[in-house]
């Protein structure tokens, strides 16, 4: 059962790439937080526009097969895909008009502005946001 205090963890493209590849000692944080969800202990999402990046680097570096896999396990999960409706554009892209963040990135921002949620990161362009902003927290540096 999910603690009422616990906001909502959202993972950008670097976190999850980051336990996909291994990559201590973020990978075993994501992987702390991934287990937490599983067992209904935590709600973790992500951005599709988020998935989409993860999917193409996938397929780029491991091949499409292993990218079709990551779809297929990731839709089984308990991560929670958030679509990315006109308003969330809009958002991300004023995001991106205001911090030096790629484009996807600030998709992950938005869901995690509009869930009010923690954006789980450990990207180097995101460390100059975080509690100054109104608009959104980032966890821990992974």
């Amino acid at each position: 059962m999910l603690p009422e205090s616990e906001s909502p963890r959202v993972l950008d493209s670097w976190a999850l790439m980051a336990w996909l590849n291994g990559e201590q000692p973020a990978a075993a944080k994501v992987q702390a937080l991934l287990d937490r969800a599983e067992a209904g202990r935590a709600l973790v999402s992500m951005n599709m526009v988020n998935v989409g990046e993860v999917y193409y680097l996938l397929a780029r570096r491991r091949g499409q097969q292993y990218a079709s896999s990551f779809w297929e396990d990731l839709q089984t999960s308990r991560v929670v895909v958030c679509p990315a409706p006109n308003d969330l554009i809009l958002d991300a892209a004023r995001w991106k008009s205001r911090h030096p963040v790629s484009y996807a990135d600030a998709f992950a921002a938005a869901t995690a502005i509009r869930d009010r949620g923690v954006l789980v990161t450990g990207d180097r362009e995101r460390r100059g946001i975080g509690a100054g902003d109104t608009t959104a927290r980032v966890a821990g540096r992974l």
